[in-house]
């Protein structure tokens, strides 16, 4: 026999090396070849033997401890140390315990692979994830080399990155060929893609499956075995074939001796390969640690240094603030910026210009950086994330579902950080720096932003962005998706809405209020004239005569301030039949009562508080301190004659937002305290196993008296829906 030896590499983990090396070996030993199967990973472990559910007693160092690893070895030598799978191949491991590692001698691995190929047809080695001595000593024997890829950016620049090194150790790179694992995964690069890129041949395409890959992982068997008619195992047996072709293998006259001198791996490491060795011969030439390259240290000071270079050509001094303000011209300047930074990539070459790909995301990532909102935008884009939290530069946290979860993005510095903050109030004439350090505003597509910066902030600038819903919901959605309230809660409402009732929606921070202001300015009848005041622009109402006012801070000079409580004092000379605010927080609460009892009936508002008692509690509290000296009983009559219905919405530990109950105010008692009268009610009955919240919405058993007002106005109201039973499944 003349062993083929096949080395398979990458040197970014997680892209499935071992699994491919695996399943290779199970298909040629199925296809009746004679395999060895080397574990050469010595930063893995005993990753191939834990996969396949095997424990070695004899190892590779076991042989070179004992002295027989030599040339001319027999067949019966070789099997002392060999562990044999059930698919037929031979599998050897390297080292049973990280003391061996030390034993294994480049010269001495050389020496056992030269003399096992004259008793096996192929033998497959993983190599590891760095090219360390014992990996080159399989390469100097090698026939051919496979590279194991992903498709995705980074790894593409990974198997880039390790051509080159074959190159410079003289390996004729004609004879390497790339298996692309989880091929065509959703959001992936192409494999044509791929195989451009790196203008290698593709040997091999391994579909993505992974709920059947790890249950083969977790059987401790080959894909190729425990689902033999699965097309991931198919794609193993069509690389079979392939293996068989004489040209896909060096001709043994052209093998040359690899440099393996320390001086010569040296010399890589000058040439961006990072190689260094231990005292007892293993070393390693390993990328970036980062998975993401893009979050390295180095790449942050290619981004600062580019940046200036960019600042340099744009000559920013000579721009004016319409370049970034003004939407066309702010887009012109970001086409130059990128062309600029293009050419810069171009003429200067090196790791970040390597790929179209990369010199992709290297200007989009200095563009975020210079004229936007930095990797924040990143995180802006994800739709699934609702909130931003940032605390200083290093930690950035956002809302998952209703999950507070920490990612890796961090801010290069918080003078960085201050100015990404700066570049967004810049725009809307807000100021923020340590006589005004806190600063509420809108981004341009309607989210909520707020920054507090030192030195009431001690731990560097703070900022929470409320992310705007791309999605408009509607009622049903509401309903049936959602189910953040019952049909029969949805219809009563509607009515309340059509009858011009005074409604507040209350809860706690981001449990939907706005939301369900939204979603009830639906049943505004067509043609009415509505007028929302807002602190900050969040309500997007689905109507056309609608008119938006937004409250103004003072500018630098502490004056033009404009506040909630003049805007409302305004809207009731706009001639509204609808007056929507947003949320009521201060003195603003008396002149809407005094509105809503004066003919400005149907009109919303939100409130913060913790149940529908406490709506009553906070209102009568904001009268009192708008410096209004008027007795409880006086308050307590004003509220009871303006408002009359109370929605109350809560935030559940799963992240869902329910309305947990809906009331009436009734009157007043004898002792001239506000009544309350519940009419739905969520009760929650258990937390699913996976934490959803369960429950049902039910009526009370009565008609509110707001009932019979919408009667007499003439709204079809079916009164049974205070009397039926509770919704299930909500």
């Amino acid at each position: 026999m003349d062993a083929k030896i096949i080395p398979i590499f990458s040197n970014k983990g997680g892209v499935g090396k071992t699994f491919i090396a695996i399943n290779l070996s199970t298909a040629l030993a199925l296809a009746k070849k004679k395999v060895l199967l080397i574990d050469l990973d010595l930063q893995a472990g005993q990753d191939v033997a834990i996969n396949l559910n095997m424990t070695p007693e004899k190892s590779l160092a076991d042989m070179i401890k004992d002295g027989n690893c030599k040339p001319g070895m027999t067949i019966e030598e070789i099997q002392k140390y060999v562990t044999p799978h059930s698919s037929g191949f031979d599998f050897l491991t390297a080292a049973t315990d990280p003391q061996q590692i030390s034993h294994l001698r480049p010269q001495d691995i050389k020496n056992f692979v030269v003399s096992a190929r004259d008793h096996y047809d192929f033998i497959i080695a993983d190599i590891g994830v760095s090219f360390s001595q014992s990996a080159i000593s399989i390469l100097d024997s090698a026939d051919t080399v496979l590279l194991v890829a992903t498709p995705d950016v980074l790894s593409v620049y990974q198997v880039a990155w390790s051509i080159k090194v074959l190159q410079e150790m003289h390996f004729p790179t004609k004879f390497v060929r790339l298996i692309l694992n989880r091929a065509e995964s959703q959001g992936g690069v192409s494999w044509k893609e791929v195989r451009d890129a790196l203008n290698v041949d593709l040997i091999g395409r391994i579909p993505s499956d992974g709920k059947l890959v790890g249950k083969a992982i977790a059987a401790g068997m080959p894909v190729v075995l425990d689902s033999p008619r699965s097309p991931v195992a198919d794609s193993f047996k069509k690389i079979v074939p392939e293996l068989n072709k004489k040209d896909l293998y060096m001709p043994r006259t052209e093998h040359k001796d690899i440099k393996t001198q320390t001086d010569q791996i040296e010399a890589l490491a000058a040439q961006d390969a990072i190689v260094e060795f231990s005292e007892e011969g293993e070393g390693a030439a390993a990328p970036p640690a980062k998975e993401d390259i893009f979050k390295t240290e180095e790449f942050t000071k290619e981004k600062i240094r580019l940046q200036k270079l960019l600042i340099e050509r744009l000559d920013m001094d000579s721009l004016t603030p319409d370049s970034f303000s003004n939407p066309k011209k702010a887009e012109e300047l970001r086409a130059s910026a990128k062309q600029i930074i293009s050419n810069i990539l171009i003429e200067q070459g090196g790791k970040f210009a390597a790929t179209l790909e990369m010199r992709s995301r290297t200007v989009d990532e200095i563009v975020k950086e210079t004229f936007g909102l930095g990797i924040l935008e990143e995180i802006m884009e994800d739709p699934l994330i609702g909130e931003i939290m940032i605390n200083g530069s290093q930690e950035i946290y956002v809302e998952v579902k209703g999950d507070l979860l920490l990612t890796d993005h961090k801010f290069i510095s918080n003078q960085h950080l201050r100015a990404i903050i700066n570049r967004i109030i810049a725009p809307l004439g807000r100021r923020l720096d340590e006589s005004s350090p806190m600063v509420d505003a809108r981004l341009q597509d309607g989210s909520r932003f707020n920054a507090i910066v030192p030195p009431v902030c001690l731990s560097g600038p703070c900022v929470t962005i409320r992310k705007f819903a791309a999605e408009k919901l509607t009622v049903n959605h509401v309903v049936d998706k959602y189910k953040s309230l019952s049909p029969a809660m949805r219809d009563f409402l509607h009515a309340c809405v059509i009858g011009r009732m005074n409604i507040i929606i209350a809860g706690g921070t981001g449990s939907g209020k706005t939301t369900l202001l939204n979603v009830l300015s639906e049943f505004i009848p067509d043609g009415e004239r509505i007028i929302t005041i807002e602190e900050a622009a969040e309500l997007s109402l689905q109507k056309e005569h609608w008119a938006r006012l937004e409250s103004r801070p003072a500018n630098v000079e502490g004056a033009g301030e404009i506040t909630v409580r003049d805007l409302f004092v305004n809207t009731l000379r706009m001639r509204p039949d609808r007056i929507v605010i947003g949320e009521c927080r201060g003195p603003e609460v008396l002149d809407m009562l005094q509105a809503m009892n004066t003919g400005h009936d149907g009109s919303m508002t939100s409130l913060h508080a913790n149940s529908a008692r406490d709506v009553l509690i906070r209102m009568s509290s904001m009268i009192l301190l708008s410096g209004i000296e008027l007795p409880m009983r006086a308050i307590n009559e004003m509220i009871s004659s303006a408002i009359n219905v109370i929605v109350h919405m809560a935030r559940y530990t799963d992240g869902s937002r329910k309305v947990t109950g809906i009331s009436e105010i009734v009157g007043l008692n004898e002792e001239g305290e506000l009544e309350l009268r519940e009419i739905f009610h969520f009760d929650q009955t258990a937390r699913a196993a996976d934490g959803t919240i369960e429950g049902f919405y039910r009526p009370l058993g009565q008609a509110p008296d707001v009932a019979e007002e919408l009667i007499k106005k003439g709204v079809k109201l079916d009164l049974g829906l205070f009397t039926s039973e509770p919704s299930s499944g909500y």
